[in-house]
This record gives C-alpha cells, sequence and structure tokens, in this order.
C-alpha cells in the first residue's frame, strides 16, 4: 500500500502544480491521480474521502473542458472573477453536503471520522467547482481545507498522503499569488477598428 500510495502523491503533486502554472494538463495528471487514490481512501475505510475521488474524476472532465474553452494566448487559462452572492451559495451547499455526507456515514457506514471527512469532501468539492471556473478563491479554500486534512492523514497513519497535503499547502499558496498576479494584471487595450 505504501508503494501505491506514493506514487498516488507523486502523481498528485504534480497535477497540483500544473495547476498552479494554469497548465491544462493538470486535469488528465489529476485524473490518474484521483482513480489511485480512491483506492488508496477505501482501504483505509476513509469512504468519504474514496467517494471525493470519484466526484473528482467528474470534475476534472468538466474543468478541462471549461479551461480549454477559456485559454490566453500565452497556454495558460484565463482567471476568472468570484461573486460573492456565488461564493456564499456554493459555501452554503457545501455546508448541507457536509452535514447530510456525514450524517449518512456516521450512521450507515464503518467510517473512521465520518463527520470531518464528510466536510473536508463537500468542501473539497466547492474548492474543485471553482477551480474548474477558474476562481481565485478556490487556492484559499484549498489552503483551510488541505491544512485540515494533514491532520486527518496523521491520525489515520496515511503518513505520506499527510506529507503530500502539506505540500499542498505550499502549492496553494504559490497558486494564489500566481493566480492574483495574473488576476491583477492589466489587460491590454482592444483594438480599435478602421473606420
Amino acid at each position: 500500500m505504501t508503494w501505491v500510495e506514493l506514487i498516488a502523491a507523486l502523481v498528485s503533486a504534480w497535477g497540483v502544480w500544473l495547476t498552479t502554472r494554469r497548465r491544462p494538463w493538470c486535469w488528465p495528471v489529476g485524473l490518474i491521480s484521483v482513480l489511485v487514490y480512491a483506492w488508496v481512501f477505501v482501504h483505509a475505510k476513509l469512504y468519504s474521502d474514496a467517494l471525493l475521488q470519484l466526484a473528482f474524476a467528474l470534475l476534472i472532465g468538466y474543468g478541462w473542458y471549461r479551461w480549454l474553452q477559456h485559454m490566453g494566448e500565452d497556454g495558460r487559462v484565463e482567471v476568472a472573477a468570484l461573486p460573492r452572492r456565488q461564493a456564499i451559495v456554493h459555501l452554503a451547499i457545501g455546508s448541507l453536503g457536509a452535514l447530510a455526507l456525514g450524517a449518512f456515514m456516521h450512521y450507515r457506514t464503518d467510517a473512521a471520522l465520518p463527520w470531518l471527512d464528510a466536510a473536508l469532501t463537500a468542501f473539497s468539492l466547492v474548492a474543485q467547482w471553482w477551480q474548474a471556473k477558474r476562481h481565485v478563491a478556490a487556492w484559499w479554500l484549498w489552503i483551510v481545507v488541505d491544512v485540515i486534512y494533514v491532520g486527518e492523514y496523521v491520525y489515520k497513519h496515511l503518513l505520506i498522503t499527510s506529507v503530500l497535503y502539506v505540500g499542498f499547502v505550499a502549492l496553494a499558496v504559490i497558486g494564489l499569488r500566481a493566480w492574483r498576479r495574473v488576476n491583477k494584471a492589466p489587460t491590454p487595450p482592444l483594438p480599435i477598428p478602421p473606420r
């Protein structure tokens, strides 16, 4: 299991690094990592995390499609603003999803950390949705979620994965800074057509 976890961690880190660089290849690399991690999490009885990986697989397809629709001339995805009202709605949906999934996992499975795992799953889905939509705010949410994941994985003795999530926190900070820089860059004026 340790070798499988290590391979999943390395591929996953590569995918997140590509995301910080706004490169569309982050999506197929991410797909490989989530499929391997689904297997790792089933064996660790972190069922919400395993389901999360399958949901990520679906969102990866959507995100790849969306990013390819919004590529800049430099071959990198363009960053988009997240309206405050949308952010609030998405976070409320994440909270409801966390409660529903947590209740199911608590009462219907032998999940190790049903409530925490469900909350992290729900808010990871929100962050992934924001990432697919190219929002800088995704990085803020990833930082919070990943810090908590570090503790969960240490507790579950998934040490390679906990180290990976420490790296994810660092990559999320790098991604946040890079995407904010692009978001604040002045856009070139549109050419004025001749009369």
